[in-house]
């Protein structure tokens, strides 16, 4: 089974998010509709799937998330900037990858 640590942001990138799930697509769909109407994305809008990486090892995953749930926000920009430099949406190119489909990164 594998593992996903991603981080989420507000439209202007200014509120970001760090989780960790084993079904991406669900737990992001989850967050974009505010199931948990109490959450900290809910409260600030944070929805936009900007970085995640793949881990296939839960205590692992685990640790990653901690680990950079522990750094400076400088460190974290560095980390969405090294995948994903604009900050896009990458949900619809999730969906794409998990689908099969065309997974490309497009300018919106």
């Amino acid at each position: 089974m594998s593992y996903y640590i991603y981080i989420l942001s507000n439209k202007t990138n200014v509120a970001i998010y760090t989780g960790v799930t084993n079904d991406l697509v669900r737990r992001v769909y989850e967050h974009k509709n505010d199931l948990n109407k109490n959450s900290f994305c809910s409260k600030y809008g944070i929805h936009k799937l900007v970085y995640y990486e793949v881990i296939d090892d839960v205590k692992s995953a685990i640790s990653r998330e901690k680990q950079i749930k522990g750094w400076k926000r400088a460190k974290k920009n560095d980390l969405v900037e090294s995948m994903n430099p604009d900050w896009k949406e990458l949900y619809d190119f999730v969906i794409g990858a998990e689908r099969g489909t065309d997974s490309s990164l497009r300018s919106e």
